[in-house]
């Protein structure tokens, strides 16, 4: 509401123009901006990395399509307020010990229009307004992480007074995966091999986030051992070239044995004694 006091008679009016600015009048109420959506979106961590397209659906506030947002029924004209006649402001006169003073405020009845809806539309009953479910494609740039947003112009609520529309804010959640672990733009894998590959050394096919790469393991490796395939990660979000994938081998010792591979491995265990353990 807007208010401002000026007196009617002459003498204390100057006094009162160096504080308050002199006499104004009410104005139409500003244009308001429609109010901004947040909507979740899960991908998986393929997706995550080289993009993709989403349809979604969100319920939000539009204007009225068949009153195209006025609020009143179509081919039907604005009536004037009754209350302001038409200027969308009203004046009080006021009595103090100054003098008398006039309040002008804003009309709360048309909201500073000066003009009312007489028949309202049948579809929004003159709010201009109304709910619609829309399915919207939203694109997924590639390189995007857990908790990442992205922001669509203009796809959120519907503004007021010829305000501009909301964005529709998209907040991004990556699935675990089964095998990979994301760090930064770099994908952490850990290989399992058995004991026997390890000390011999072998090649293996190691999965990647787009296909199978072969890898080679140098005889007598061991668990911690970390290999780097590079360019195998993740693309930078924005910009040129991906992450590296780290291959950690993990050697696994057998839980449980043949009878041969016991005796295997008893004989193999006598020759890989140290010379001051031998008897």
């Amino acid at each position: 509401m807007v208010m401002v006091l000026f007196p009617v008679r002459s003498g204390l009016g100057d006094i009162f123009d160096a504080f308050f600015g002199g006499a104004t009048t009410a104005t139409r109420q500003a244009p308001q901006r429609g109010t901004d959506l947040h909507h979740n979106i899960s991908i998986t961590l393929k997706e995550a990395a080289f993009g993709t397209e989403k349809e979604i659906s969100i319920l939000r506030t539009e204007h009225c399509m068949l009153c195209h947002g006025v609020g009143s029924a179509p081919n039907t004209q604005l009536g004037r307020c009754p209350d302001c006649n038409g200027t969308g402001q009203i004046r009080r006169v006021q009595q103090s010990i100054f003098g008398r003073f006039t309040n002008i405020v804003t009309c709360l009845r048309c909201r500073g229009e000066g003009k009312i809806i007489t028949d309202p539309c049948s579809q929004c009953r003159g709010t201009g307004k109304e709910k619609n479910t829309r399915n919207i494609m939203v694109k997924i740039p590639a390189g995007v992480d857990d908790s990442s947003r992205l922001r669509l112009s203009g796809e959120g609520d519907a503004g007021a007074r010829d305000g501009h529309t909301g964005d529709l804010y998209i907040t991004i959640s990556v699935e675990k995966h089964e095998l990979f672990t994301r760090d930064g733009d770099d994908i952490l894998y850990e290989l399992p091999i058995n004991v026997a590959k390890a000390a011999l050394g072998t090649e293996v096919e190691v999965p990647t986030l787009e296909d199978e790469t072969k890898l080679k393991i140098p005889a007598g490796s061991q668990t911690g051992h970390v290999f780097r395939l590079k360019h195998k990660g993740v693309p930078h979000l924005n910009g040129r070239g991906r992450g590296d994938q780290f291959v950690t081998l993990r050697v696994i010792t057998p839980d449980s044995l043949t009878a041969q591979q016991r005796r295997l491995f008893e004989e193999l265990a006598k020759t890989l004694d140290l010379p001051e353990n031998r008897k």
